[in-house]
């Protein structure tokens, strides 16, 4: 939730502002903004608090995860301007785990994870990514099918 509700709810002011990184190309892109990135953290505390009976951490986790997720995705957009890839224009495996990495490494504060879990989101998420964004796609939420 935290990595979809940015398409929903953001719009708005560019987190980097317009500005160009050393190296002449955009920092993040336009599509990266403030409504978006708080969206994001907003939905993963709010799951938190949803899954409260399963453990008082739960809010904590819930928090940790949208915020490791939206700065993966952050972090992949950056990658991307370096490669000089456009924003929205496809970046195969890293558009499918950048958000993952990073809602693992911030959740691993508070949920020590075995290999095997990494692993099965590794592999799992890349096939739900695509298929809600084709989802996306159709419901003229995203403006590309990737």
């Amino acid at each position: 939730m935290a990595n979809a509700a940015p398409l929903i709810f953001g719009r708005g002011t560019p987190i980097d502002g317009g500005r160009n990184f050393t190296d002449g190309r955009q920092i993040l892109g336009s599509h990266k903004t403030f409504r978006g990135l708080f969206a994001g953290i907003l939905a993963g505390t709010i799951f938190g608090f949803v899954e409260y009976p399963f453990g008082p951490q739960m809010p904590l986790a819930g928090f940790l995860i949208g915020l490791g997720a939206v700065l993966g995705d952050l972090l992949g957009a950056f990658l991307k301007r370096r490669l000089d890839i456009k924003p929205g224009d496809p970046l195969p495996i890293i558009d499918q785990l950048d958000f993952v990495f990073g809602a693992l490494v911030l959740g691993s504060l508070v949920f020590p994870l075995s290999w095997l879990s990494v692993l099965l989101v590794v592999l799992v998420t890349p096939p739900i990514h695509l298929g809600t964004n084709y989802g996306a796609y159709l419901l003229g939420l995203k403006k590309t099918y990737w």
